[in-house]
């Protein structure tokens, strides 16, 4: 798997029938280790490693519903009063992060309401935080740590 520009982690990798998994400590379960998915996990550890997001404040591939579609966001996290506070659309490292991707977890809170939107492939990640009063994005120069996101 690639490179990433994100911290090294201890993880556990499997093959099942031929095909490679990666244990998802959120899930608490292995899953198809992809590329999206090789981003997804160091994306998870850095949240909870590096901004001190407690991990039962994570979910993983999280259902919502955009225009009567069922879509999943890669990874929200939620404040200790159960509210949404950022949600993460993680791509593979090959894919470059464009505007039309972050069009689409835009799009996607339109339903989440969160103020923090985050698009990574790994080796570059954008943050934004939403105002919603005004309908503008501020783009950040760092990822929040987890009390500064208003937990």
């Amino acid at each position: 798997m690639d490179q990433l520009n994100l911290p090294a982690f201890d993880y556990r990798t499997r093959f099942n029938q031929g095909k490679e998994e990666i244990f998802d400590p959120v899930r608490r379960k292995f899953v198809a280790l992809t590329p999206e998915e090789w981003v997804r996990q160091h994306f998870v550890n850095y949240l909870v490693s590096c901004k001190l997001v407690p991990p039962a404040l994570i979910s993983v591939e999280q259902t919502l519903t955009y225009n009567t579609m069922k879509k999943r966001a890669d990874i929200v996290v939620y404040s200790r009063k159960g509210n949404p506070l950022m949600m993460i659309e993680c791509k593979a490292a090959s894919v470059e992060i464009t505007q039309k991707t972050f069009d689409q977890v835009a799009r996607y809170n339109l339903t989440m309401k969160v103020p923090y939107l985050v698009v990574t492939n790994g080796l570059v990640h954008i943050c934004s935080k939403v105002d919603f009063e005004n309908s503008t994005y501020a783009f950040l120069a760092e990822i929040p740590g987890f009390e500064d996101m208003g937990s």
